[in-house]
């Protein structure tokens, strides 16, 4: 699959990052779930995912979807296991193979952010200003963060930025994750309880993108699609 050039690249740079930062090993996922193909409207959709889990993570999940030469669809999200007090990572970039009309990323708090996260996502903020176009978050959008970045992007300039951003929330995350891994500092059972709580919520608003569901229901149908929201993109523990 041949995607616009941006998609590609922070494909690439998300996988780095995560080899460099973490300890991968493959997440077991449905057979038939990892990658697939469809009809829509006529055009070919192909779907592929990269599942990946670590000690700190449940899940790592990176998807790569393609509706014939119109719709190019990035979408990852990274789930911390219930003991680690750590946001939910979450990027999605949307265009076709000559630009990215919607670009998202975000460290969404499960539960509060401690005093590192918040200084850290702070020195950000110059970056997060510097989008021509910001885009309006959905009505569901309560569960992303003041440090949630959701524009089209402009040009070449803005789309490296962005990837900059991107991969500075991903190393962050990382970082975090391994300094409370060394410090032995795990979430008390109430706090992992808070924890599963904020994800089953992140999970339930995200599955209510009408956008995502109409066109995996039409390329592939009501019951696959929502077994695939509900396994893959999105499962509630």
């Amino acid at each position: 699959m041949e995607f616009n050039p941006l998609i590609q690249t922070l494909a690439d740079r998300i996988q780095s990052t995560w080899q460099t930062n973490l300890n991968l090993s493959l997440y077991e996922m449905p057979e038939d779930l990892g990658y697939v193909e469809g009809k829509l409207e006529g055009e070919r959709v192909e779907i592929q995912n990269f599942c990946y889990q670590t000690p700190e993570f449940r899940k790592l999940h990176l998807e790569l979807a393609k509706v014939g030469d119109n719709l190019d669809i990035l979408h990852c999200v990274m789930f911390p296991r219930s003991k680690y007090a750590l946001p939910i990572f979450g990027a999605d970039l949307v265009g076709n193979r000559r630009a990215i009309s919607a670009a998202i990323a975000d460290l969404s708090p499960i539960v509060p952010f401690s005093a590192q996260f918040t200084q850290a996502l702070d020195h950000l903020q110059e970056s997060r200003q510097s989008f021509s176009h910001p885009r309006e978050l959905p009505t569901w959008g309560d569960i992303f963060s003041p440090y949630c970045v959701f524009v089209r992007l402009e040009d070449s300039d803005e789309s490296d930025r962005f990837l900059d951003l991107v991969i500075n929330y991903i190393k962050l995350n990382c970082q975090i994750a391994t300094q409370i891994t060394q410090s032995n500092s795990l979430a008390e059972i109430e706090q992992e309880k808070d924890i599963l709580a904020g994800q089953r919520n992140y999970c339930e608003q995200q599955r209510r993108n009408d956008k995502t569901k109409r066109i995996l229901e039409k390329a592939f149908g009501s019951e696959w699609a929502e077994r695939y929201m509900t396994t893959v993109l999105f499962d509630v523990l």
